[in-house]
């Protein structure tokens, strides 16, 4: 399974259409042809056809992007679309259709998604009801980022996906742009129960992010001034990085998987890494072309996992720790629920649990959702023994000693419990769901609430920044080496954030160190396109989005790389941050990219990783992606010349 890019239609065509293409089409989605809405003039695509044909005839110019069907008097542009199918799916085959050659669309309230009745937006209360798109007889869904709704401004035109894959051609441009504004508007209003006004925006993001309010007015200075001095070459020119990337990603090594269903990848930077399954933990030889070899295989000794430490016995996660010869291994206290309320303690070299973990502060257990490094690095530390903790409203340091620094074993039958070194337990609201840290130990927090917040090292107590969430949960996050950048996981989307800032001083800080004043640029999101969303799946998510991995200062992390269905999405990083990308041309809203390579496996992928940049190694410039799925693990190489 090699690599491949993301696969959309080109601009649409009209030739792409033919009589037979729209039966059969009809035929799979057993709708009838949409008519103009009442409040409309009935004009048919036949008197459209005619005129068209005429005009054609007397050969005049057309400007370039001008709309393929030609204007009269009669011809009512407000609302009108021509839509167009996608089939073929991934197929060479694959191309658009015209499904309906006029039709019109609407924003309407409804209080069910299926209910007949519509609502104008005065008839019902404030809160009350949802928006829905309504496109002839075709389209009934509601506004959500799950329509995965792209705009391209210079062809008129959005694509989305609602049981298949649509595009809506606009015949002007003034109704273009009406139309992304109506979506965006309803979209915020779906979202936080409020209408899109200047002052419930600013309520809702607060006055130090008017650029996430205005995109548009953002100051993106700080995007590019985060780079200098690097992706530089010696004579000072930028590094040219094409549209579409020259390098291949070559499959290396296939592993299957020893005991069971893999449940996570625990890459190490040194000899080994480690693949956590069901029933044991597989050691793998790590290589410059990526990870190979059955090495020790450690059987988890099922009494012992189900016991003292307050687990459900199969492990979903393994921290590595102690320059990666032990391995904390955490289970949810019950099947498919992620809290715990210890760990176990596996010490790679014996292949034994040495210690069984309780959680407790102030002599009452308590429970964990995740754990992770101190640092991001922290895990090569032989000496290590403190860790980050997060549940929903609680950020902490356990030490794995006592208050005496010496380290705790077993006693008796009786677990040990971690001594809570430093941190804070909220009193509610925060709905913590994730967490990373960076080189310096700075930690990033993803909430429900889609918001992601910035702590010190030195402090857990209170966040030195505090950004915003965009309506959708953040599932995951990861932060670079330096600190400079964040990302966040959300279900249908990226999210890159830059937490540079410059001080009244004039000093260029980290959000972690400071608060970021009001000149934040605004984000940017990683999506895929209409079409690849659809091939996705649509019970398919994003999880697991990270940087390429690096543990040493002046390095800079190259590619971003996230996880949905049975694909892995790779991003080239330094593409992502250039405002002069071609995917951010003539767009409205947050800048979104859509460029991206991606790896087709043939199941549904547990998690896909870029191994220590030290594994970058002759020609490649990246270190391998591992891609696991449940039964194996593959490598790929990145390469321009093999």
């Amino acid at each position: 399974m090699g690599g491949s890019q993301s696969r959309e239609g080109l601009e649409l065509s009209d030739s792409d259409y033919s009589d037979e293409e729209e039966d059969e089409n009809e035929e799979h989605y057993s709708e009838k042809d949409a008519d103009a809405e009442d409040r409309a003039p009935k004009v048919s695509a036949k008197t459209l056809d005619e005129v068209d044909s005429r005009l054609q005839a007397l050969k005049l110019k057309y400007p370039k992007n001008s709309s393929p069907s030609p204007l009269n008097p009669s011809f009512d542009t407000a609302n009108a679309v021509k839509i167009y199918l996608h089939i073929g799916g991934n197929t060479p085959k694959a191309k658009w259709v015209v499904s309906e050659k006029l039709s019109y669309y609407k924003f309407v309230k409804k209080l069910k998604i299926d209910d007949e009745d519509d609502y104008e937006e005065d008839e019902l209360r404030r809160g009350e009801g949802f928006w829905v798109l309504k496109i002839g007889k075709k389209i009934n869904v509601r506004v959500s980022t799950d329509l995965q709704m792209k705009f391209f401004g210079d062809q008129r035109r959005v694509d989305f996906v609602d049981r298949g894959v649509w595009a809506l051609k606009f015949f002007v441009d003034v109704e273009y742009r009406k139309f992304v504004t109506k979506f965006q508007d309803y979209l915020f209003e779906n979202v936080y129960g409020l209408k899109a006004t200047e002052e419930n925006k600013v309520k809702i993001y607060g006055k130090d992010f008017l650029g996430w309010v205005k995109p548009e007015e953002s100051d993106d200075a700080m995007w590019e001034d985060a780079d200098d001095g690097v992706w530089k070459t010696p004579d000072k020119r930028p590094v040219d990085f094409p549209e579409r990337e020259s390098q291949d990603l070559l499959e290396e090594f296939e592993e299957a998987a020893t005991g069971g269903g893999i449940q996570s990848l625990a890459l190490g930077a040194l000899d080994n890494s480690f693949l956590v399954s069901d029933s044991g933990v597989q050691v793998v030889k790590n290589f410059s072309h990526g990870i190979h070899g059955k090495g020790v295989y450690v059987k988890f000794d099922d009494k012992k996992l189900g016991s003292g430490a307050g687990s459900s016995g199969t492990p979903k996660k393994g921290l590595l720790m102690r320059g990666e010869t032990n391995m904390m291994l955490m289970s949810p206290l019950k099947e498919g629920k992620t809290p715990t309320s210890g760990l176990h303690q596996l010490d790679i070299e014996t292949g034994k649990i040495v210690t069984e973990w309780k959680f407790a502060k102030d002599g009452v257990d308590i429970t964990m959702k995740d754990i992770t490094s101190d640092a991001k690095g922290s895990q090569l530390d032989p000496s290590e023994s403190t860790f980050l903790g997060l549940d929903n409203n609680s950020l902490c340091q356990w030490d794995m000693r006592d208050r005496k620094g010496v380290v705790q074993k077993i006693a008796n039958d009786n677990s040990p419990v971690l001594h809570w070194t430093q941190g804070h337990q909220f009193s509610r609201g925060t709905n913590f769901q994730c967490f990373a840290t960076a080189g310096d130990g700075s930690i990033v927090v993803g909430s429900l609430d889609g918001k992601i917040r910035l702590y010190s090292r030195s402090s857990m107590r209170q966040a030195k920044t505090a950004f915003p969430g965009l309506g959708s949960p953040i599932t995951s996050v990861d932060v670079t080496y330096d600190g400079k950048w964040v990302l966040g996981t959300t279900d249908t989307y990226l999210i890159l954030i830059c937490t540079l800032f410059t001080d009244k001083d004039g000093r260029t800080k980290t959000g972690f160190s400071g608060r970021m004043g009001n000149k934040i640029p605004a984000p940017r999101l990683l999506k895929l396109t209409p079409v690849d969303a659809h091939l996705a799946g649509a019970d398919n998510k994003f999880h697991a989005g990270h940087f390429s991995w690096v543990t040493e200062s002046g390095k800079q992390e190259k590619h971003l790389v996230a996880t949905v269905g049975k694909f892995s999405v790779i991003w080239n990083f330094q593409q992502v941050k250039n405002s002069a990308h071609h995917c951010y041309q003539n767009q409205q809203g947050l800048k979104s990219c859509y460029c991206y390579k991606i790896v087709l496996k043939d199941e549904s992928i547990i998690e896909s990783r870029f191994m220590h940049d030290k594994f970058a190694v002759g020609s490649s410039p990246e270190a391998p992606l591992v891609v696991a799925t449940p039964m194996k693990v593959t490598s790929f190489s990145m390469s321009g010349k093999r």
